[in-house]
């Protein structure tokens, strides 16, 4: 079986991380998780790199968890605090660009924000599913998502499960670009291309003060979404509640989610 998640060297100094799982849309079961924390592990390890790009399929960068992922969770199988590809992405030693040309979605939008540079697509969508299937956001969103569009729009989007267009979210300062899909990877190539020319040594001392609000925020709301995960997933309809999502988000767009 082909890997979906593969890491190549792009370019001296340039390292792409690629998710391609076209049959399941790039979402997070126990199999693409693996591979994308080796291929996250690997990337750290290697002292020729100087800038990673994080890149999805053309029409969807990540959909966030599976359905058999989150019925786990449901079941108290595994913990939201198991799944560590946030932790692992912000602690990486080099910068870290994610190219989001496609739908963004829960787990995929926060993987996405915490990379250090982000690009969005105009046409594609973003946002937070959770509160659709009956439970609370998890890997750090609830904090990510603040830093990227504001306290008052992040509540909007978590409170009402709603996708916002790129050109929704194109006024935000703290995202670094909103382009029409075809020019966001030529833009993350071209940014990737400069930060490759400067030195390692100060590229990681860089990284990794600029990095160190969203890393503490993680760390801080981590404990915090884990105890809201138990609550939620006490509840004795939840897994029912995931199933019907599923079902009614059956070629609906983007994991059935509003559009704005």
């Amino acid at each position: 079986m082909s890997r979906r998640v593969t890491l190549e060297q792009l370019e001296p100094g340039i390292a792409l991380l690629s998710m391609r799982d076209e049959q399941g849309r790039n979402a997070f079961d126990a199999t693409f998780i693996d591979e994308l924390v080796e291929c996250l592990a690997r990337l750290a390890a290697d002292r020729e790199v100087r800038v990673g790009v994080m890149r999805g399929l053309p029409d969807v960068f990540c959909a966030g968890a599976s359905q058999d992922l989150l019925q786990q969770l449901a079941a108290g199988e595994m913990s939201a605090s198991d799944i560590i590809l946030p932790k692992l992405v912000l602690d990486l030693p080099v910068p870290m660009i994610a190219a989001m040309e496609g739908h963004a979605v829960g787990g995929g939008l926060a993987l996405g924000l915490c990379c250090d540079v982000v690009l969005l697509a105009r046409q594609s969508r973003y946002g937070c599913s959770f509160i659709n299937m009956g439970f609370t956001p998890g890997m750090g969103t609830t904090r990510l998502l603040q830093h990227a569009v504001g306290e008052y729009v992040a509540a909007e989007m978590m409170l009402g499960g709603q996708l916002f267009k790129g050109s929704r979210l194109e006024r935000f300062p703290a995202i670094n670009y909103v382009l029409p899909r075809d020019e966001v990877w030529p833009r993350a190539l071209q940014v990737a291309r400069r930060m490759a020319e400067k030195p390692r040594a100060a590229l990681e001392m860089l990284k990794c003060y600029l990095s160190l609000p969203r890393r503490q925020a993680f760390e801080q709301t981590r404990t915090i979404e884990t105890f809201m995960h138990r609550l939620s997933f006490a509840q004795p309809d939840i897994a029912e509640q995931i199933r019907d999502y599923y079902t009614h988000a059956a070629g609906t767009g983007p994991r059935g989610g509003q559009d704005e």
